[in-house]
Parts: C-alpha cells; structure tokens; sequence
C-alpha cells in the first residue's frame, strides 16, 4: 500500500503538458525551429516577444492565415506558452524619464539632420560634424554613454528623425514613436509618446517635414499598412489612413514628407504565403501612392504592374494567377528639380514576371505615371518554400524561373559627382552596384560583388560621399549555373567603390567570432556576420553594424578599423528595464548632439533578437 501510495503521489505530481505546446508543435515548429531557412523569427526570438505583438501577427498580420483556424482560447493558450504572458505591455518605465521643465517642450529650431531613410533629400546617409557633433577623431575613441531598453521586444529595425537635439524614435513591437530629448548627453528624457490605435505593430523609419500651412510633421507606418502623420510638437495624430489595397500588401520603406504630399511606397508578403496549396496564388503586387499632407486624401496611385488574372490551371482546377510581385521595399528618392522618383522593387510571385520585378523605376511627382524602368534581374520568381525544383505536389510553385530574390531593398541615392554629373546609385541583393542616368535609366556602370543571396549580398542601404558609393555586403553567395567563378578575395564586409568607373577603392573584411560566450550568443555566428544594415557616414568615417552584434567605424579614404564595439550583451539601461543587444541590422545609426545613436537587436532570419537604444560618446 506504501508503494502505491507513493507511486499515485508520484503520478500526481507529474506536470500535465501545456495546453499550448501541441498547438505550437503542429501549427509553429515547422518554421520557427528553422528560421534561417524559412525567413522566420526563431523559437527564442518569440519567447521574448511581446502578448500583443504575436497576437496580432495571428489575427491581423503575417500570421493571420494560420491563425485563422485558433480560437481566442487555443490563440491563447499558445501565445501564454511561448511568453508566459496572458496580458499586454505597459509603458510603465516612462513615468520616470518624461522630461521636465524646459526639456518637456519639442524644440524644432535646430535643422532636420536626418529627415527621411537617407538623411537628406539626395539619400546620401552622409552627415557633417557639425550635423553630428563628431569628428572622425572623436570616432575612433567612443564609449557607451547610456542605453535604453523596450519591454517585450525583440526588433529594433526603425531608424529615428533626428530634428535639432530631438529624437523621433519608432519601436515597431512596442507600436509607439518616441519623441526623445538629447540636449543632455548624459541624460535623455521623454517629451511624448504616440501609440497606434488598436495597438498595431510599426514598421517604417520615421521622416520629418514641414507641410504646405506650416505644421512640421512626421510621417512613418504599420505592419497594418496604415500610414501615421503626426504632429511632431506634441506627438498628436494628424491623421491616419490605410493604404492596403491588396491581401498581403505591407508597408517597409519609410515614407517622404513634402510640402504638398507625403509618398509611400507599400510591399506585400505574398512570397511568404503563397507555398500553401490553400492560398490562391498569386494576386498581390507593390505600387506607390502619393496622400495629401493635410488630410491623407490620395493624390495618385502608380501600380507596378496590372491586376492579376488567370494564366493556367495549377493542376487541381484551381487557376494560378499573374502577374504578381514587384513589391517596394526601399524607401523612395525624390528629385523635385527633375520632377521624378526613383525606387527599386522586388521579385515576380508568379509567370509571367513582369519587366518591372527586380527593376529600378523613375515616376513622374506630378501625377505618378512611369517614366522609365530599367530591369536588372529577368524571371525571378521566388516564393519561400519553393525552391527552384519544386516537387509537383505544391501547387503554387514553378520551375520556370532563376529563383533568386534578388530585390533591391536598399533605397537609391542621387550623387552628384565632384566632376557635376548626376548619377543614380542602386544596391542590389545579387550583390550588384548600379550607377544609372537619372534622365533616362540608361546605364553608366554595375559592379557584381559576387552574386548575393535572399538576404543581401547588398540588403537595406548604401552611402555617398566624396565620389565614393559605401556599400556593405551580408553574404558573397555562391557561383550561379553557367556563370563565372567566384573571386575568392570576395569576402563579407564593406566596399569603397568609385562612383565615377565602379572600380572597387578599398575593401574591409568582417570576419567570424564565434569564441566564448559570443559563440552562445550569437546565433549561426560561422554564418551570419556580415554587413547587412544601412550604413552611415561621418567627417570621413564610416560607421557600420554587424549582424552578430557588432559596430565599426572605418576610415573613409582607406578603409583602416578605427573602433569596434561588441553589443552582443546585456546593458543596464538609463530606464531600468533590462537591455539586451543583438544583430544590428534595417537601418538605425544616427548622430545628435556629440552622441552616435544605434539601434541593437534584430530578430528575424535566425538572426539575435535584442531590445537596446545605445547612445556612445567620445573618451576625454
């Protein structure tokens, strides 16, 4: 009797399975626990995710097709046991950095140093020190000044407006836009805050402008593809509009403020989708829509491509649908001399690719009809999941296509050259730098550095200064069919090209560190450490992140390593909420006030998540 007591009691306290790990194990694993080949947060990544952040990703966002089939119950049930969370995120830590006195009122009588993704109206990512209140000198010797940390984030992917000694940080999970006062460089402090109604994920970096009645405003976007344009005095809502006109469409490169319209360029995440045999495919594509600054009334719409219609029956009686994709990931330049803007789109979802997927375009301002387009990369269409020998059971995938995805998600840049010619400057995820007459679309010249991957080859910015394109490369790929070796002096890293020939000036190599604790940290660190994210240029210095968590700053003219700096760690935070630092990736580095501003963590492509503003200052 003793023993069976002892074994019942034994049973007993044998912990039942949460209801959630069944639901995770059939619904999420398949993804999550590969999320470097399937282009999803990792397992870790959600862990630390926010309650609301994956709730709305299953009902409204990414996730909503496969959330479809959850109850409010079963949803849940798997969110408490990713997080261990059951309620939302509260801004709890704000109530003791919001500034007072003085610091409490927007200053916007310094200039807009940063006003849209590449800083100033040319997209240059350049500032001066007089901008930044650095020299190169004073960048080769920083140290941490300060960090803040966001609760319940694992991506800090938006770049801040930097207006005078004011910040107009977006962080995409927490769904708000900071407004951060810096004239103390020891101390930030919280002027407002503004939160998306409903409480949707951000996106976009922010821009700033002043508008047509005088009002300065900034503008930024949501992972619902609404588009917010506030008022940056108070962080009051202007107002707010939709712009989704398709199933899967997305916002992602940062809008452009002007005095008589804001521009928004919108993506789409069809690729994501579209290997399910139960999703209709393909229908969506990217396009640019020009909205009144005072109202948010559409002025124009340009569309990539025609609507959709049937091309061939998939093999079930179903019909598979194009032409699709060309979705628009860069944020967009404008040259209001010319008239015209210029972006670059994305991959075909399905035949027939259009001339405009993988393509840099030029539209007209006035009205937004197509001036000229000018395509890089012909039949690549690319669908997550595929693959280019797709078996004949998934029904939305094709063999008749390079399958690359191949995008161009840097936005271009205007260089004027010191000899004054004009050239539009491109970076492409093949790992291609493209120079293009601005008129006309003709090209000057292209550089292959090796041959890309999903992921970059070139990902989400080039810079110019001088004569010289900086241009970071994520991954040099793999030689393609039929094409030429590989240079294997070709490494990861950044390249100094001369942006009169294409001739490479200078390269600096980023090299694995996987020793110790970073090994741990750093996820796939033997693979991932190359250059991804935007890069920014300062009084000659270049400053770059890494995507295992680390931050350089190059010498300009020769490429020599100044400083590094590794923000793979925890931080004890100025906010009292737990810092942690990761891959830095998307685009966040800028400077105010004698401090160099970076974003940490990004937790998306198996990448490591991290939830740091830092802010570095020069040694004494």
């Amino acid at each position: 009797m003793l023993s069976l007591s002892a074994g019942g009691a034994a049973l007993a306290q044998t912990p039942l399975p949460h209801p959630g790990q069944a639901l995770y194990r059939t619904q999420c694993a398949a993804c999550h626990d590969n999320p470097e080949a399937t282009r999803s947060p990792a397992r870790s990544t959600l862990e630390a995710m926010s309650y609301q952040a994956l709730n709305y990703a299953l009902t409204q966002g990414k996730m909503k097709v496969q959330g479809a089939a959850l109850t409010d119950e079963t949803r849940g049930q798997l969110i408490n046991y990713l997080t261990g969370r059951s309620t939302v995120t509260t801004d709890a830590w704000t109530g003791a950095m919001m500034c007072q006195g003085a610091r409490a009122k927007v200053d916007l009588k310094g200039p807009a140093t940063v006003a849209t993704f590449g800083f100033d109206p040319r997209q240059t990512r350049t500032l001066t020190p007089r901008q930044a209140g650095l020299s190169k000198a004073k960048l080769g010797r920083l140290e941490l000044a300060w960090a803040v940390g966001f609760p319940d984030v694992t991506m800090m992917r938006s770049q801040a407006a930097v207006v005078g000694n004011n910040l107009f940080l977006p962080v995409a999970e927490a769904a708000a836009l900071y407004s951060l006062d810096v004239s103390d460089p020891a101390k930030p402090c919280v002027q407002w805050i503004y939160r998306t109604p409903g409480g949707a994920p951000l996106r976009t970096s922010a821009a700033y402008g002043v508008i047509a009645d005088g009002r300065p405003v900034l503008a930024f976007s949501g992972l619902d593809s609404t588009v917010h344009v506030v008022d940056a005095r108070t962080g009051k809502a202007l107002w707010t509009k939709n712009v989704g006109v398709y199933s899967y469409s997305l916002t992602t490169g940062t809008p452009r403020v002007l005095k008589d319209r804001i521009i928004v360029p919108v993506s789409q995440y069809e690729i994501m989708q579209a290997a399910d045999n139960a999703v209709t495919c393909c229908t969506n594509h990217g396009f640019v829509v020009s909205l009144d600054p005072a109202t948010g009334s559409q002025q124009w719409r340009y569309d990539t491509m025609p609507d959709a219609q049937p091309v061939r029956d998939r093999g079930d009686g179903k019909p598979l649908m194009g032409p699709s994709g060309a979705p628009i990931w860069n944020s967009p330049l404008v040259d209001e001399k010319r008239g015209l803007v210029f972006f670059g789109t994305g991959e075909a979802n399905s035949p027939p690719a259009h001339r405009n997927t993988d393509a840099l375009i030029a539209i007209r301002l006035k009205d937004g009809t197509e001036a000229w387009s000018m395509q890089a990369t012909e039949n690549d269409i690319f669908n997550a999941g595929c693959g280019p020998n797709p078996p004949p059971t998934r029904l939305n995938c094709v063999k008749e296509t390079v399958y690359r995805d191949v995008d161009f998600g840097a936005s271009l840049i205007l260089a004027k050259l010191s000899g004054g010619r004009e050239l539009v400057l491109a970076g492409q995820k093949s790992g291609t730098v493209w120079a293009l007459d601005p008129d006309t679309g003709k090209v000057v010249w292209r550089r292959d550095i090796g041959t890309g991957a999903p992921n970059g080859g070139i990902h989400w910015g080039i810079a110019f200064d001088r004569d010289t394109v900086y241009v970071p490369v994520a991954q040099i790929g793999r030689p393609l069919p039929g094409g030429a070796p590989i240079d294997p002096k070709l490494q990861p890293g950044m390249y100094a090209v001369d942006a009169n020939t294409g001739e490479i000036r200078w390269h600096y190599s980023a090299t694995p560190d996987c020793e110790g604790e970073r090994g741990k940290k750093a996820p796939r660190c033997e693979r991932l450490y190359g250059f991804s994210g935007a890069p920014t240029v300062i009084d000659g210095a270049v400053v770059q992140g890494s995507l295992d968590g680390r931050l350089f700053v190059l010498d300009a003219g020769t490429g020599q390593e100044l400083w590094r700096y590794d923000t793979l760690r925890d931080f004890e935070t100025v906010n009292g909420v737990k810092g942690r630092g990761g891959s830095i990736d998307a685009a966040s580095i800028v400077a105010a006030n004698g401090l160099l501003f970076v974003n940490s963590g990004y937790g998306m492509f198996g990448q490591a998540p991290g939830n740091s503003f830092l802010a570095f200052r020069p040694r004494p």
